[in-house]
């Protein structure tokens, strides 16, 4: 069981906020957007000096590459069920994975522990559908766009078309991720071979572009491209605030 939720005054009166237990450390760079924002919304809706109770339990991203590119999926699934456990013992009312990939055992993750992960696709596809939006480009890992734990997610719960890039594409996004961004690169080549892809989405459909991998935002911003970008680092980390205050 996670700790109670802490009574927090505020002007307006009491709120009851659970514990936020984090995964984090795929990469660091994306956990501490997470840790900021997550803090700065609390703030903004609590006023004050207040920030958020939260933990954070942050992996050796080296090993968890490996594995992934290993295709070792299994031993993965039991490092992340670990991790929550971890979570659950520190008193962690609900898990919150900072990153998208890893979302491909948020059941086992929950089925094994015993707590709530706030999916990330779910919060996407709740942001695509209040825009209005029915068919959307997806950018992320080659794990995140070539597989169905994602995609499925967007289409079954929310009747949202996802298209992704070609194959050679594919692996243009996927390197920039592990070769530039997880280790604090950003460069403006990059910026603009993701920008010449998000642009042939456009052609096959594509209304918006879902930045499914929690180091894109790090480089490429709503103003670089004309389609709505739903950046999945924020949205995630704003509804696990919300989530935390009781209004999801």
């Amino acid at each position: 069981m996670g700790c109670k939720e802490k009574s927090v005054r505020v002007e307006e009166g009491e709120v009851f906020l659970k514990t936020i237990g984090l995964i984090g450390g795929m990469s660091w760079e994306s956990s501490l957007e997470y840790y900021r924002i997550i803090n700065e919304t609390i703030r903004l809706n609590l006023g004050g000096l207040h920030s958020a109770q939260c933990l954070m339990y942050s992996v050796d991203f080296q090993e968890i590459e490996r594995l992934q590119h290993q295709n070792n999926w299994d031993e993965l699934t039991d490092i992340m069920v670990n991790c929550a456990y971890k979570l659950k013992k520190g008193g962690a009312d609900f898990i919150v994975i900072c990153t998208n990939t890893m979302h491909k055992m948020a059941d086992d993750i929950e089925k094994r522990v015993g707590l709530k992960v706030l999916h990330i696709a779910d919060a996407t596809g709740k942001k695509i559908i209040e825009k209005g939006l029915q068919k959307v480009g997806l950018l992320g890992t080659k794990f995140t766009m070539e597989e169905d734990f994602y995609k499925k997610v967007l289409k079954e719960k929310y009747n949202i078309d996802v298209v992704i890039p070609d194959e050679k594409e594919r692996e243009i996004i996927h390197d920039i991720i592990f070769q530039e961004l997880c280790k604090g690169v950003i460069n403006e080549v990059s910026k603009e071979k993701y920008k010449k892809i998000i642009y042939n989405l456009v052609l096959k459909g594509a209304e918006g572009v879902v930045l499914g991998c929690t180091e894109i935002p790090l480089l490429l911003k709503q103003e670089d491209v004309n389609i709505p970008i739903f950046d999945t680092t924020t949205i995630h980390a704003i509804s696990a605030v919300e989530f935390a205050l009781g209004k999801l």
